[in-house]
């Protein structure tokens, strides 16, 4: 025997106690089984059972009858363990050969077959001994189908059969409790020791007799019997006894419920509850009736069946569980015939061929293997048949839709008892995508050299732009800290200028020189301004105002004032593509890019070129976007200044977008056009990329996303008369200078002024005094930000406004490049006159939204005197656009008492869906509206020629409208009912 080592990792037997470790630890690759790891499932399970049962048992396993053993039998193989385990049959009990390869070959059969007192000669205590076996043998099927071995149950009789021989030696007559079946002899002594002799084999092989008399229901039995249904000496036992303690599954095989059959004794199986200790039990009984009609009784034995029953249902659960693995199993699993043709085939197969099993059944596998792999399998088929070598090919089968799936088939021998092949076992396993993926390697080794050097060439262009990122980035907040200190600065100087201005023009005799020299001043200050806007468009911190538009109408409408600017010298050529797409841009931002872009192009060409700007759809793919930073893949409308001017050289590229970088002479370039242009595109979620050579000219794309709407007016700018108001503001301004002059602003416009240089003075002020409007820069000193000082205002005082100004506002209420929803904000430096309009603007929105809860609070007869009743045909269809919710609830449910029907929205993109669905006969809408304005909305309301009538609500007046190349009605902000009504009834 080989001695004992490690089982290779996989399975391992469970239980057994030394046994059961021994069975680990043997090598069992050296034996016909092979490594535990391949064991079929049923191998598995019977090893478990037998190592797991408290009854000695042994399984004989193939051809060879290897041996696998439990401790119980152990102790019977005594000297011979342990090197019996792993052994053969023939090796371990050469002595008893003879005997045992007749049975085993009838459990290869299938048979089942039981021995009782078999007498043996063992090798025990290192000497021959004679001994008695009850032997029971079970054939065990293999997960194929067929006998795999055969399972044996070991009982030694030894001692009940020599006691049994004391007994007859003797002469005596053992007391007995029932009369056992007569058994020929001659004599009363004879027949006494038969039937001792009879019992005495019945006690040993556990088999209790009895007698029955139907007519009176008594019955007779033997001790043994007693024992087998766990009755005492003492208790009588009667057939109603016994019929009720039978399962009651099994109580229509017992003999009381057979009366109408010719032996109601005949052999049957069924469970009991012992009386003793309640177990549940399986019984076998067999019997025949004796005597004639009228004094009939029945004599039969009785015996204990739960071992093999229990062994059965284990085999039977491993068989199941053999079924469900191999109907459940991931990997295809087929038996075919010798011939080739399936005959068994699971779930993961036909999923794989994308067959349906009726399909495969019956169909040969030569039928739908690929030609190239066919010769090669058939020659492995062949020799798999000849000697009995599994092989494993990899080979493609033709599903139905005419493609073709590449398979790992393992495929191997299965043999009957004698060695002769009764089948094919093939384990299918689909390796299309491993497949795939090596003819992708063996691509990718073909050019790994140059996939690598691309790469690393990639890498570093990445690593570049990152590094560029970054630098920009920095110098970028650097730029945005600068522009905010300087528009403070500005907005001093602008402020005192527009003062002096104001003071000069109401002097008796105005000084011309002194006006002329405040003109001068104030256009200087309009250039730091704009100089300001550049740096901060660089640093991507200025507030846009995007809208849809068509780049190619922008470019168009640009042409005079590019040539004007280009001189003669210059020749401008603009190409507008067909079916342009629309862009979400900020128009004067865009414009002032296009114009920079060309200012630089006029400079580079020194006296002569061509300036050619063209407009175009375009599609940045995934490779294209690969290494570029926050550049989406999809669809962009791109603009290219393109001129024929001396090129950049490479390093003047890579610094190009960098603020106050120029390659001009002192004081003919500030350095900030391609830097406010970079920092605009990327605000504008776009991107832009410099082409430029030595001698060949440079031509700058920029790439703004599409948007997806059309295209919307820019809005008009805001012009009229400069009013005040008395109303009480706030003016919360760290920069003391700034602070003064807005101060002297706001009272020359009339407003009753408070001051606060930070957050917490403010608030403090809030708590104890009435204002109107809190007037507030975004960037402030202490604890308290600006738009927590905001919420903390609306909180004290809830019909307060606000109004945010600043010269950088950081993030912190302008977000991707836009002011945050709801938020009104005025950019440093601003005009006298700008400042004027904007408080009126947000002031008299302030009154349109108190109005508005106040009509809500007050009980509807309060508001106006009763009127006639409006006609059913007087009543009007309007539509209001209001983005203010409150806003838009008040002018509803006004218009709603007024008899009128109305609905609300909140945007223009909403309100021109309800006018496209429905007629309408007013319009209501306020100008200031997210995305498409009122005006536009009302120009495109009219250019579809409905009949509608538009009113105009605006905290600007009616100043704002002047201009306005089409009818409409306005209603200032704040209004009454009275004045909705005037201005709904004005036709």
């Amino acid at each position: 025997m080989n001695a004992p080592s490690m089982t290779p990792h996989g399975y391992q037997p469970h239980g057994g106690g030394r046994t059961g470790q021994l069975v680990r630890d043997f090598d069992w690759s050296a034996t016909s089984l092979g490594p535990a790891s391949h064991w079929s499932a049923a191998l598995r399970t019977a090893v478990d059972i037998v190592l797991n049962s408290p009854v000695p048992m042994v399984l004989m396993w193939g051809g060879e009858h290897v041996m696998i053993y439990n401790d119980g039998y152990a102790g019977i193989a005594g000297a011979r363990h342990p090197a019996a385990l792993g052994g053969t049959v023939p090796a371990v009990w050469p002595e008893l050969w003879y005997w045992n390869s007749a049975i085993l070959e009838a459990g290869l059969r299938g048979e089942v077959r039981s021995v009782e007192e078999q007498e043996m000669t063992t090798l025990r205590n290192g000497a021959e001994e004679l001994v008695w076996f009850d032997l029971h043998y079970t054939p065990v099927y293999d997960s194929c189908g067929a006998v795999g071995g055969v399972l044996c149950t070991v009982n030694e009789a030894t001692a009940r059969v020599l006691r049994r021989r004391e007994l007859a030696q003797a002469g005596r007559e053992p007391r007995h409790t029932a009369e056992p079946p007569r058994v020929a002899g001659g004599g009363a002594t004879g027949r006494a020791v038969t039937e001792e002799l009879l019992r005495m084999a019945q006690e040993a092989g556990g088999i209790g007799s009895f007698e029955w008399f139907p007519a009176t229901g008594r019955m007779v039995v033997s001790a043994t019997y007693r024992r087998l249904w766990g009755f005492a000496d003492d208790v009588e036992v009667t057939a109603e006894l016994l019929l009720g303690m039978i399962d009651e599954r099994d109580r229509r095989r017992a003999g009381p419920m057979r009366m109408d059959r010719h032996n109601p004794l005949e052999y049957t199986e069924f469970r009991i509850r012992r009386a003793d200790t309640g177990e549940q039990r399986w019984l076998a009984r067999q019997g025949e009736g004796v005597g004639d009609d009228e004094g009939r009784r029945y004599v039969g034995v009785s015996f204990d069946i739960t071992v093999r029953k229990q062994t059965e249902q284990a085999l039977r659960a491993s068989q199941d569980r053999l079924a469900a693995i191999f109907g459940q199993a991931s990997v295809g699993l087929s038996e075919l015939d010798l011939t080739g043709r399936f005959r068994r085939v699971n779930g993961a197969l036909c999923h794989m061929l994308g067959r349906a099993e009726q399909a495969l059944l019956g169909l040969h596998m030569d039928d739908i293997i690929h030609p190239e792999e066919l010769e090669e399998n058939r020659a492995l088929v062949r020799r798999l048949l000849a000697t009995g070598v599994p092989f494993t090919l990899e080979k493609r089968y033709l599903r139905p839709d005419g493609g073709w799936v590449w398979i790992s088939s393992s495929m191997s021998r299965l043999d009957d008892e004698g060695g002769q092949p009764q089948a094919l076992i093939a384990v299918k396993t689909d390796i299309t995508e491993r497949r795939r993926i090596e003819v992708a390697l063996r691509d990718l080794n073909d050019t790994l050299e140059q996939r690598v050097g691309r790469e690393v060439e990639e890498r570093g262009k990445a690593e570049e732009a990152l590094r560029q990122s970054q630098k920009m980035e920095a110098v970028g907040q650097l730029t945005g800290g600068v522009a905010h200190d300087f528009n403070n600065v500005l907005q001093i100087i602008s402020g005192n200028l527009h003062l002096m201005q104001q003071q000069a023009a109401q002097q008796a005799r105005p000084d011309p020189a002194m006006q002329k020299r405040l003109e001068m001043a104030v256009a200087a200050v309009e250039r730091g301004a704009r100089l300001s806007a550049q740096l901060l468009a660089f640093a991507r911190r200025q507030p846009l105002q995007p809208i849809v538009s068509n780049l190619g109408r922008l470019v168009s409408n640009m042409d005079d004032l590019l040539r004007r600017t280009l001189g003669e010298t210059i020749e401008v050529a603009t190409i507008i593509g067909s079916g342009l797409w629309n862009a979400l841009v900020d128009p004067g931002q865009i414009e002032n890019v296009v114009l920079n872009l060309a200012i630089n192009a006029r400079d580079a060409m020194r006296g002569g070129g061509r300036l050619s700007i063209e407009v175009g759809n375009a599609v940045l793919d995934e490779y294209y976007v690969n290494n570029l930073l926050d550049v989406p893949a999809g669809q962009y409308v791109m603009l290219s200044v393109t001129d024929t001017g001396h090129g950049m050289e490479p390093e003047v590229l890579r610094r190009a977008f960098e603020p106050f970088f120029t390659t001009k002479p002192e004081g003919e370039g500030t350095g900030l056009g391609l830097s406010m242009a970079y920092g605009f595109v990327k605000q504008s979620r776009g991107h832009i990329k410099i082409h430029s050579e030595p001698g060949n000219g440079t031509s700058v794309r920029i790439y703004l996303p599409r948007a997806m709407t059309d295209e919307a007016q820019e809005p008009e700018r805001r012009t009229g008369p400069v009013t005040g108001g008395s109303e009480t503001i706030l003016v919360v301004e760290d920069d003391g200078g700034v602070r003064s002059v807005v101060l002297d602003m706001l009272s020359g416009l009339g407003y009753r002024v408070l001051q606060a240089a930070d957050g917490e003075a403010a608030l403090r002020i809030l708590e104890r005094e009435a204002i109107e409007l809190l007037f507030t820069d975004v960037v402030m000193p202490g604890r308290l930000s600006s738009p927590d000082l905001a919420r903390a205002a609306r909180a004290l005082q809830p019909d307060i406004a606000v109004l945010f100004t600043s010269g950088y506002p950081q993030n912190a209420i302008v977000h991707e490049g836009r002011l945050d929803a709801g938020l009104e904000l005025l950019s440093k430096p601003y005009r006298r006159d700008e400042l004027a309009r904007k408080l009126r603007h947000v002031l008299n929105n302030r009154g349109q939204e108190m109005l508005a809860r106040r009509l809500r609070a007050e009980p509807v007869g309060d508001l106006l005197p009763p009127e006639p009743a409006i006609a059913r045909d007087s009543s009007l269809r309007i539509l209001v656009v209001e983005d203010n919710l409150d806003s838009q609830q008040m002018v509803c449910e006004l218009i709603g008492m007024l008899g009128h029907t109305v609905h609300g929205v909140g945007d223009g993109e909403q309100a021109w869906a309800q006018l496209r669905a429905h007629d309408f006969d007013i319009l209501f809408t306020d100008i200031s509206l997210p995305g498409m304005s009122g005006i536009d909305l009302a120009r495109k309301l009219l250019a579809e020629g409905k009949p509608t009538r538009v009113i105009f609500s605006t905290g600007y007046g009616k100043e704002a409208l002047d201009g306005l190349e089409f009818p409409a009605g306005v209603l200032r902000k704040p209004y009454d009912l009275m004045e909705l009504k005037a201005a709904l009834d004005n036709p």
